[in-house]
């Protein structure tokens, strides 16, 4: 039997963009959680190291799809290595100013800063696009961009930690500064297969940004719908572990989450379903919905982990679905900037899910937490329902099937 996933690599270059892409991608998860590690130990405050971590991550969401306009428009070699540069820049700017002590206020100068890292998510798969576009092997590359992604942020965060506690406060960003300039650089490096940008389209369409098309509203708000429930899940279960005495249990609840997340975007993307992608939206969306009740009845760590896992399983099939629906939206010349959007808002909405439910869950416990879980799952399903509505009509003029 075929594996669709070594066929993927037939593709000239495949293998090269590929890791360098992986490279690339694993300091965003590497950075917001060093940037944590390092001034909770410099400064001795959570409030000040979470709010400059807060600070890198809204600039990444609302800078990452402004960066990718301008790759659509110039070229992933023209921008990647000046973009990237900058992040490079803060990051290394932060270092120097916990080192020196210096006022809190050039802290949140190098967070800003650092939040002009790339999308390398939506780099990489631009590639795969260009590589594959109109052929059923694209959505197997976005099922296995979706896994890496998982990947990186299962492996960059501990990582980051762990250098940072067993070497120096700065070792974590430190190191996700290194890994960007050398993963950027060599993917950029990789002309041959970065995708073609047609000037002329470029030039017609440089006025106005993808976000604009009602669609990719639509798709982004759902990402950011999903990225509450992870965003919860996250904090959410380091609480409950703790309130059961057992604090150590977390990262094998989250790594539960994650391992169920990669199990099922592997599937979806060696399934060959007749399915309209609007269906397959529709149904994401009452999936993830459903398997959010769950959360809210765990009594032990066990049940927890059940939960979560049953609750990852959702989630890669639902991305990868919005991110076919995307690339089929948005004009060829934008493709880059739509996934971007995509990704932006999944990230805005980690961010809020922990803030708001790590609120609720000092207000009210563990459990009390699991019900903003349950209120993103219900937004999830409503967008969902919305963009089936929407997108029948679109669906059926361009027959697809995976």
């Amino acid at each position: 039997m075929p594996n669709p996933y070594r066929e993927l690599f037939e593709a000239r270059g495949a293998k090269s963009f590929s890791l360098a892409g992986l490279v690339a991608r694993i300091p965003l998860p590497m950075t917001g959680i060093g940037i944590i590690t390092m001034l909770s130990q410099l400064r001795g405050s959570y409030g000040l190291a979470g709010a400059v971590a807060a600070t890198f991550v809204l600039t990444y969401a609302l800078m990452s799809p402004q960066i990718s306009r301008l790759v659509d428009r110039h070229g992933q070699g023209r921008v990647l290595p000046a973009a990237a540069g900058i992040s490079v820049l803060g990051i290394l700017l932060l270092l120097a100013c916990s080192y020196w002590q210096a006022p809190d206020g050039a802290l949140f100068i190098g967070a800003v800063l650092a939040g002009f890292m790339p999308s390398m998510s939506a780099m990489v798969r631009a590639r795969w696009t260009a590589a594959y576009r109109g052929k059923p092997r694209l959505q197997t590359a976005y099922s296995l961009e979706t896994v890496l992604d998982e990947v990186t942020f299962i492996a960059g965060p501990p990582l980051s930690v762990g250098l940072s506690v067993a070497l120096f406060p700065q070792a974590g960003p430190l190191v996700a500064a290194m890994l960007l300039a050398i993963g950027v650089l060599a993917f950029a490096a990789l002309r041959g297969t970065e995708p073609p940008v047609d000037q002329h389209a470029a030039a017609l369409g440089s006025a106005g940004s993808v976000i604009r098309l009602a669609d990719v509203r639509l798709l982004t708000l759902l990402m950011a719908a999903m990225g509450v429930i992870v965003g919860t899940v996250d904090i959410v279960s380091v609480a409950f572990a703790e309130q059961v005495g057992r604090p150590a249990a977390a990262s094998i609840v989250l790594s539960v989450y994650a391992i169920g997340s990669c199990l099922a975007g592997l599937l979806f993307g060696a399934l060959k379903l007749k399915t309209p992608l609007y269906r397959l939206l529709l149904l994401g969306g009452l999936a993830t919905a459903a398997t959010t009740l769950p959360l809210l009845f765990t009594g032990n760590i066990a049940g927890l982990a059940g939960a979560v896992f049953v609750a990852g399983l959702c989630f890669a099939p639902t991305m990868i679905v919005a991110m076919s629906l995307v690339e089929r939206i948005v004009p060829g010349n934008k493709l880059t900037e739509g996934m971007t959007w995509l990704l932006a808002g999944l990230n805005v909405g980690v961010a809020l899910g922990a803030a708001i439910s790590g609120q609720i869950v000092d207000m009210d416990g563990a459990r009390g937490g699991f019900s903003v879980a349950l209120i993103a799952g219900g937004a999830v399903l409503l967008v969902a329902l919305w963009g089936y509505h929407r997108m029948r009509e679109y669906s059926c003029a361009v027959p697809y099937s995976i």
